[in-house]
C-alpha cells in the first residue's frame, strides 16, 4: 500500500464530501477513515487492528499536508486517525485543520511517543483520544468508543436545534398574539368610544329634551329624569375609562413619554399612592409595537405594585442611556424576594421579560426585605417612526 495511490485511487473514485447530517449511522455503512501516517508498516499494522476489532471501513492514507486537506473535503471522514510527528507536516497542525473544517469527526492520535504533557495538550486541543502504536490493540475500543461519542453528540446537537427551532417558533407565534391582540384591543377600544359613546351622548341628549318638557306640576318625574342623565353621564365616563385602558389614546396621539406620565397620574388617582415621574427623554415618535411593549411593561409593573408591593410611595425614571431606553421604577414596599423573582408562578413577571424579548430589551428586578423593590426596563432605542409595521407572520 503506498502513499501515492491510495490517494490518486481516493482523489478518482472518492464521492463529493457526505452532508454527515443525513447520512446513515457509521455502524450501518463503510466507515470512510483517513489515515494521516508516513510509515507504510505502520500503515498496514493500524488497517490490521482496525479489522481485527470487527470494522468495515475504506482506508486512505495520506502523508503531505495538501493531501490531508484534499481528502477531508473530497471523503467527509467519519474518523481521522494521525501520527504525532511526520517529517513536513505534524499531527497537531493536522488537529487544528481538521477541528476548522470538521469539528464534529472524531480524531484519535495513533503515534510512536507521546508524553503526557503532549496527549493531555491535545486532548485539551480538541483530540478525541491517543493511542501507543506499541500498544494498537487498543485501537478497534478506541475507535468504537469514539464513533458512539460521536454519534451521541450528534444525537444531542439535533435535540438542541429541534429545541431551538422550536423556540424560535414559540417566540415567533408570541409575537404574533401580541400583535394581533393590541390590534384588537384598538379595534375594540374605538369602537365602544365611538359607537357606544355616539349612542349615549345621544340619548342624554333626547333625555335632556324630554327632561325639559315634563309637566312642572310633576316633580316626582323631573327627578327621575335627573337620576336617569346622571346614570347616563356615568355610564358615559365609564365606557370612556373602558376604551382608555384598551388602548390609551394619549399613546397614539402624544407619544410614550407622554402615556407614561398620564398612567403614572391615573395610578396615584385610583390608588391614593404618589408616583413621580422623572424623564429626560425628548418626545419622539418612534414605532407603534416598540411603543406598545414598552407602555405594556410599564402597566404591568404598576399593577404588581398594586397587587404585591404595599408601597407607600413610587418614583419612576425615564432615560436614555448609551444607546438605550431605560425605565426604572421604584417602590418602598416590602420588597421582591430572589426565590419570587426567579419561580416559575411569576407570571406577571414572565410576561414582562417575553414582552421586553420581543424589541430586543431585558426586564431585571432587585428587591430588599421591607426597602422596597426597583424594575429596570433596558431597551435599544429604535429609529424614528417611519410607519406602522405590518404584522408579523404566524
Amino acid at each position: 500500500m503506498t502513499p501515492g495511490s491510495d490517494a490518486d485511487a481516493a482523489s478518482s473514485a472518492a464521492p463529493p464530501p457526505a452532508d454527515h447530517a443525513r447520512d446513515p449511522p457509521p455502524a450501518e455503512r463503510e466507515l470512510r477513515v483517513l489515515l494521516l501516517e508516513d510509515n507504510t508498516p505502520h500503515a498496514e499494522l493500524v488497517e490490521h487492528f482496525l479489522r481485527e476489532s470487527g470494522l468495515k471501513f475504506r482506508l486512505v492514507r495520506v502523508e503531505t499536508r495538501e493531501d490531508f486537506i484534499a481528502q477531508i473535503e473530497q471523503l467527509g471522514p467519519d474518523m481521522i486517525l494521525s501520527d504525532y510527528a511526520l517529517p513536513a507536516f505534524d499531527g497537531y497542525a493536522a488537529l487544528t485543520i481538521a477541528k476548522e473544517r470538521v469539528p464534529n469527526t472524531p480524531f484519535i492520535f495513533v503515534t510512536g511517543t507521546m508524553g503526557e504533557e503532549v496527549a493531555i495538550e491535545t486532548l485539551k486541543s480538541g483530540a478525541t483520544d491517543y493511542v501507543l502504536k506499541t500498544r494498537l490493540a487498543r485501537l478497534g475500543p478506541a475507535v468504537h468508543r469514539a464513533l458512539r461519542e460521536a454519534a451521541d453528540r450528534r444525537e444531542r446537537q439535533r435535540a438542541e436545534d429541534k429545541l431551538r427551532r422550536s423556540l424560535e417558533q414559540l417566540r415567533a407565534l408570541t409575537t404574533y398574539l401580541q400583535y394581533v391582540r393590541e390590534e384588537e384591543r384598538t379595534r375594540i377600544a374605538r369602537e365602544v368610544h365611538d359607537e357606544l359613546g355616539q349612542a349615549l351622548t345621544g340619548l342624554k341628549l333626547d333625555m335632556s329634551w324630554l327632561a325639559s318638557r315634563l309637566p312642572k306640576t310633576s316633580p316626582e318625574l323631573a327627578a327621575k329624569a335627573r337620576t336617569m342623565t346622571e346614570h347616563i353621564d356615568e355610564t358615559i365616563q365609564t365606557v370612556r375609562r373602558i376604551a382608555t385602558e384598551l388602548r390609551p389614546g394619549i399613546l397614539d396621539s402624544l407619544g410614550l413619554v407622554a402615556a407614561i406620565e398620564w398612567q403614572a397620574n391615573e395610578f396615584q388617582t385610583r390608588t391614593g399612592i404618589p408616583c413621580q415621574v422623572r424623564s429626560t427623554v425628548a418626545d419622539t415618535e418612534w414605532e407603534h409595537d416598540f411603543t406598545t411593549v414598552f407602555f405594556r411593561i410599564f402597566q404591568e409593573t404598576l399593577t404588581n405594585i398594586i397587587r404585591h408591593a404595599k408601597a407607600t410611595r413610587v418614583e419612576v425614571r425615564l432615560n436614555e442611556e448609551a444607546g438605550h431606553l431605560v425605565l426604572v421604577v421604584k417602590d418602598n414596599g416590602r420588597g421582591i424576594s430572589e426565590e419570587e423573582i426567579a419561580g416559575t408562578k411569576s407570571l406577571g413577571l414572565v410576561g414582562m421579560r417575553e414582552r421586553a424579548m420581543l424589541i430586543g430589551g431585558e426586564v431585571s428586578l432587585q428587591g430588599r426585605p421591607g426597602k422596597g423593590t426597583s424594575v429596570a426596563l433596558r431597551v435599544p432605542l429604535p429609529g424614528p417612526k417611519a410607519g406602522d409595521s405590518p404584522a408579523p407572520a404566524p
